[in-house]
């Protein structure tokens, strides 16, 4: 065989060599190509890829750089490589110093054969340096629709890449490029579908709170029924509403919606606007995002309750309507992802919804309250009028009585509580009216509460108001007599009989001027005066622990002692005269002629009922004169009475040997259809209050 023939054959072998080779790679490409067609998701579509890529190209290193049209940079997305590497997937690289993005913008390949004495890409070649890339291949990725980045190759041998064996690596670039772009439409359609979806929901939200926002006035039931959606859409784990007080110097959690508490967050917390993020928001009428840790709330009672239920990031909105804050709306995440500027925006669009709500509950609830007040206020006035209390004039002219009017006048332009020291039917009452009508507060409600006439069961309720279901009975929202005596004056008569256990609640509004109606955790705060009077001596029920001492140094603020008719004889010959014309007006009578043996008589007397007993007597006396001629039934005043002896005490005494004789005949049964509370027709609960204050206990206990 001539030498001819033989360099023939190595030629033919070497080119079948190739060809193989060739059609391998092709085959392997073929393969490469329908395997990463099936991939939609990029991170498994470029997990693929490395490992394909080692088929059918040679590298120690592997990246995949996409540009991001929004923010102008080269994004790293994928690793591959033998060596030791410190780079991550999402690292940013800028357009100026990078191979990739030059690749990306001539959309030609680009050939590094020693790193080491690259000068143009000096940056990146520091960073190839770092992880032993001496040589560097980067190719464009390019579909039909658009220019996506560049795939590179790293090498840790210098010139291991070449212009002339371009053309294969070329052929995987583009179809790697498919590869990327359909992944990446297909998790634009995702992105898209997500964004679209999110968008419906929010707009749902908005759609179904301004339903809400229309159909609902009660701002509790409203707010349960949107913040499930609030939080889902929002992807929130917590959310509540805070209103201002009166004063705007506090806020109250109104609503809360906290599935995942712990139990340190409580509904009823009430804190300060200063120094609280949420008091920022309702001054600065903006929002106010946050995420633990609280270094500029750490004085914040309310900020370390958060931080102890475990919240970590949170959004704090005020609730505007008309140029003003009316509340904020607070949302809270377990996780620590902070809220965004998009989801900022939208909610303060649901804030405003909720402002409207809110105004709308707060206007209807104060339009209802004012209702049911003025309500109560007709009936009790209408019960005012049936009494026909002459209270324009008090009759007498005594030094005593002079003394006390006196005292009425200066006390009177005051705010100051007054207590009314007196026996009983000295006219109290009329003491007390003479100082509201001497007061700023004359054209507003005089309100009068008699404690020693209401059960005990039911005195908080009259005093204070409850709202429905508060307790057995109670079928609709009742004002107490505080709210009806709001701006005006309140009279507690027989402040004394007021049980210990409702002390405290009294002096919290003599002290605060707020207080919590019967089943309502919401305060409600007042302006009303107030005027006590009492026929005991509540020195000694302090000394006694009948009476609280902080309570009666409370109200003995003003005392103004009213004296018993009998230390006032000088005024019976007036206040005969006067009640003989009242009650002769109302018969329809002329009584002009009081005999002299009457009036000495009356005056002699010492009335132990004071002015009550008098004005009594005397309309009995009006009905017995026919004529002109008072005819008075003087045998009546010798009956005998007992004289050093307060009737108040005559009146426990008789009170005390009346319950123990119907104890002992009962063998002390207290309860019970048999019990003595039964025989005496008295609850249970008044006769065993009765039995301690009158200090009433079984013998041998």
């Amino acid at each position: 065989m001539s030498d001819g023939a033989e360099a023939r054959r190595q030629e033919e072998r070497k080119e079948n060599h190739v060809r193989g080779h060739s059609i391998e790679q092709y085959r392997a490409l073929l393969e490469v190509s329908h395997s990463i067609a099936q991939h939609r998701n990029l991170s498994e579509l470029f997990h693929d890829l490395a490992g394909r890529l080692h088929q059918l190209l040679s590298f120690h290193y592997l990246t995949v750089l996409l540009h991001d049209a929004t923010r102008n940079v080269m994004r790293l997305h994928i690793i591959e490589t033998t060596m030791p590497s410190m780079r991550h997937a999402g690292e940013e690289y800028p357009m100026e110093d990078s191979p990739s993005a030059q690749v990306w913008r001539t959309q030609q390949p680009l050939i590094i054969d020693d790193v080491d004495r690259e000068i143009r890409f000096s940056r990146a070649a520091q960073v190839m340096r770092d992880h032993k890339v001496r040589s560097l291949c980067s190719l464009p990725l390019t579909s039909a629709h658009r220019r996506l980045g560049a795939l590179n190759f790293g090498s840790a041998e210098t010139g291991a890449y070449t212009h002339d064996g371009l053309a294969f690596p070329l052929l995987v670039a583009s179809q790697v490029a498919v590869a990327v772009d359909n992944a990446l439409h297909f998790q634009e359609a995702q992105d898209l579908h997500s964004q679209l979806a999110h968008d419906r929901d929010r707009l749902q939200l908005l759609l179904d709170l301004n339903n809400k926002v229309v159909s609902n006035l009660d701002l509790r039931q409203l707010f349960q029924a949107i913040s499930q959606d609030v939080r889902r859409v929002m992807q929130c784990d917590y959310a509540s509403l805070s209103l201002p007080d009166a004063e705007r110097k506090r806020l109250r959690l109104y609503a809360l919606d906290f599935p995942e508490s712990k139990g340190f967050y409580q509904e009823e917390m009430v804190y300060s606007i200063e120094g609280s993020p949420s008091g920022e928001a309702f001054q600065t009428l903006r929002p106010l995002a946050l995420r633990t840790p609280f270094t500029e709330w750490r004085d914040s009672p309310v900020a370390n309750v958060m931080v102890r239920e475990g919240l970590n990031s949170f959004c704090f909105l005020p609730l505007i309507s008309r140029n003003r804050s009316v509340g904020t709306l607070n949302l809270g995440r377990l996780s620590d992802a902070a809220f965004l500027e998009e989801d900022i925006h939208f909610l303060v669009q649901i804030a405003a919804q909720i402002a409207i709500a809110v105004e709308n509950a707060l206007d209807y609830h104060h339009i209802n309250e004012s209702r049911e007040r003025l309500a109560e206020e007709r009936l009790y006035l209408k019960e005012e009028i049936r009494t026909e209390h002459n209270f324009e004039e008090i009759v007498g002219q005594s030094p005593s009585l002079k003394q006390a009017l006196k005292q009425v006048e200066t006390v009177a332009p005051t705010t100051s509580t007054v207590l009314i020291l007196g026996e009983t039917g000295t006219g109290k009452e009329l003491i007390a009216r003479a100082i509201h009508n001497l007061s700023s507060r004359r054209d507003q409600a005089f309100v009068k509460v008699n404690c020693a006439a209401i059960p005990l069961g039911l005195l908080e309720s009259e005093l204070f108001g409850h709202e429905r279901g508060a307790f057995t009975g109670a079928i609709a929202r009742k004002v107490g007599r505080f709210e009806l005596a709001h701006l005006g004056t309140l009279f507690l008569d027989e402040v004394g009989d007021i049980p210990l256990e409702l002390q405290p609640k009294l002096l919290r509004v003599l002290q605060e001027q707020e207080f919590e109606r019967l089943g309502s955790t919401r305060t409600t705060r007042v302006d009303a005066r107030l005027v006590a009077a009492t026929s005991r001596d509540l020195n000694q029920m302090v000394t006694r622990s009948e009476f609280r001492s902080d309570l009666y140094y409370r109200l003995n603020v003003f005392p103004i002692a009213v004296p018993p008719l009998r230390e006032r004889p000088e005024d019976i010959p007036l206040l005969v005269r006067h009640f003989v014309e009242k009650y002769a007006a109302l018969m329809s009578r002329k009584i002009d002629t009081i005999p002299f043996e009457v009036m000495e008589a009356l005056t002699r007397y010492h009335w132990p009922g004071n002015i009550r007993e008098l004005q009594n007597f005397m309309e009995r006396a009006t009905i017995l004169s026919p004529g002109k001629v008072l005819r008075a039934p003087l045998p009546e005043l010798k009956q005998p009475v007992e004289e050093g002896r307060p009737p108040t005490g005559t009146l426990e005494d008789v009170e005390r040997l009346h319950i123990l004789q119907a104890l002992e005949e009962t063998k002390w049964v207290i309860g019970g259809p048999r019990g003595a509370a039964k025989r005496l027709g008295l609850p249970r609960t008044s006769l065993v209050y009765k039995m301690q204050k009158l200090g009433i206990s079984r013998p041998g206990k």
